[in-house]
């Protein structure tokens, strides 16, 4: 494993959870947000749409499947995480899918107890994904947005995966296991990756050993929030899937 000394931070605004009980308003500026990081993934205002974020440069995927470049530093989120790229493993991979990452690899780097960050580029086979429409108060729950989300599938298409890989005991705070993105190279197709397959890719992974957690406090919504802890991380897992 790799490690020089250096603090390496993962970024997160607002949680899971409280995105699961319909709190979707933006709380935070995408100007502050890049303050903190310059690769990331997230949502805007009312979960519209999949964020993702590379090299400082803002992308939207949003429901009939088109993607925005997004250059409106005062849009908000809800949501996001974010984190500059440092200390990075390269990695070169064969025979990629959602099993492949989230059995053998996750062994090999050890990360079930850290917070990763994952980038991979090459040409899939197959990608399929998800957008989340945006949704007009009185907000309803995430589960129930994700139950009702348009799918969109590609073959054969060149682009990035890019995302992050949270421990089991974070599952309310973020998506437990891996929560990934995809933006295609020529910019046309994007979403939250929910299944894929690709003969090899290349990349690189950033193990973070400091989780900086920012709060919307200011935000009423989140202040007052009521969430179901019973049923959290079953309606977490069912709208978050990641399997094709």
């Amino acid at each position: 494993m790799k490690g020089n000394g250096t603090i390496s931070t993962l970024y997160e605004h607002g949680t899971l959870a409280s995105l699961m009980a319909g709190n979707m308003a933006g709380t935070i500026t995408l100007e502050d947000l890049l303050k903190h990081g310059s690769t990331g993934i997230g949502t805007f205002d009312g979960l519209d749409g999949e964020v993702i974020i590379l090299d400082g440069e803002v992308y939207q995927a949003v429901s009939d499947g088109t993607v925005n470049h997004v250059t409106d530093r005062q849009a908000k989120m809800p949501f996001a995480s974010v984190h500059t790229p440092a200390d990075l493993e390269e990695l070169e991979l064969t025979d990629v899918d959602f099993n492949a990452l989230n059995g053998k690899f996750v062994r090999q780097h050890e990360l079930k107890n850290v917070f990763a960050a994952l980038r991979l580029t090459g040409k899939f086979s197959h990608v399929k994904v998800r957008i989340a429409p945006k949704q007009e108060e009185p907000y309803p729950s995430l589960l129930e947005v994700a139950q009702g989300q348009p799918t969109f599938t590609r073959d054969d298409v060149d682009g990035t995966i890019i995302g992050y890989y949270a421990p089991e005991i974070f599952g309310s705070v973020t998506a437990a296991g891996w929560h990934l993105h995809f933006i295609s190279d020529d910019r046309q197709y994007a979403g939250h990756l929910l299944g894929f397959t690709a003969p090899a890719l290349t990349g690189d992974l950033q193990i973070f050993d400091t989780l900086e957690q920012h709060l919307p406090i200011a935000d009423q919504a989140f202040r007052q929030g009521e969430v179901d802890m019973a049923t959290l991380r079953d309606s977490i897992a069912q709208s978050e899937g990641n399997q094709d």
